[in-house]
């Protein structure tokens, strides 16, 4: 089953217009993950509301030689079918490897 509806809208940067349908989505997706290696990722419990959920994250990666960590929240909707038709990113990001802080998730 596909993730995403056909006309799923995907915004990763509040102030940048969103990436719209599946190609658009992927292409972003693609070009973006390519670059990272050593990727480790962790996840917060989702916290589930009717068609939505949000869930926090953690990522460290290696990119171009420089290690990053960017930690962030995900907050989806879903269509009738249990497809992603919105899903919007927000985070924080620093030019280090950093383990989440006692607590987190």
């Amino acid at each position: 089953m596909v993730l995403y509806a056909e006309e799923a809208v995907y915004r990763a940067l509040a102030f940048r217009e969103p990436d719209v349908g599946l190609s658009a989505i992927r292409r972003y997706l693609t070009e973006n993950f390519e670059a990272e290696e050593d990727v480790e990722c962790r996840f917060g419990e989702p916290l589930v509301d009717g068609d939505s959920a949000t869930v926090e994250w953690w990522a460290g990666w290696t990119e171009d030689g420089e290690s990053l960590t960017m930690a962030g929240a995900t907050l989806l909707r879903f269509d009738d079918e249990g497809q992603v038709v919105d899903h919007r990113d927000y985070w924080n990001q620093q030019e280090r490897r950093s383990a989440p802080y006692a607590g987190w998730g």
